[in-house]
């Protein structure tokens, strides 16, 4: 019974090293196998010991990260929706509307248009159903 609670413990800082890893390269392409090779998993293993812990799976995780990050850029007064979008991982503005309105239910021009207290409401919401 004792090796079983070491190998969730185990696997839960694993996985914790994957989101600072995550949070540390935002900026960069995350691919599966870098982020399995981090948690000492394969890739197939990794998919489900991830997804069982987190409820979401890698990419998912990865765009929801993005999109909250993105929208605290947009709280603070990010001028230029265009750039929070490349620095997000999307290509187009258009993709970055579509991916964000689905995230949060408004566009990231009615989001930066909120009050800071009903974004951070908002964003704080968005974080408890993860």
């Amino acid at each position: 019974m004792m090796a079983g609670r070491q190998r969730v413990r185990n696997y839960g800082e694993r996985l914790k090293e994957v989101e600072d890893y995550i949070g540390e390269h935002m900026d960069q392409p995350l691919d599966r196998a870098v982020l399995a090779e981090i948690a000492g998993f394969s890739v197939p293993h990794f998919h489900r010991i991830f997804t069982a812990h987190t409820g979401e799976n890698i990419a998912g995780h990865v765009r929801r990260v993005r999109l909250e990050r993105a929208a605290r850029k947009l709280r603070m007064g990010a001028v230029d929706i265009t750039e929070v979008a490349l620095a997000a991982g999307y290509d187009t503005h258009a993709a970055f509307a579509k991916a964000f309105r689905r995230q949060f239910g408004l566009t990231p021009s009615e989001f930066r248009q909120l009050s800071c207290n009903a974004a951070t409401e908002l964003l704080m919401n968005t974080e408890k159903l993860k």
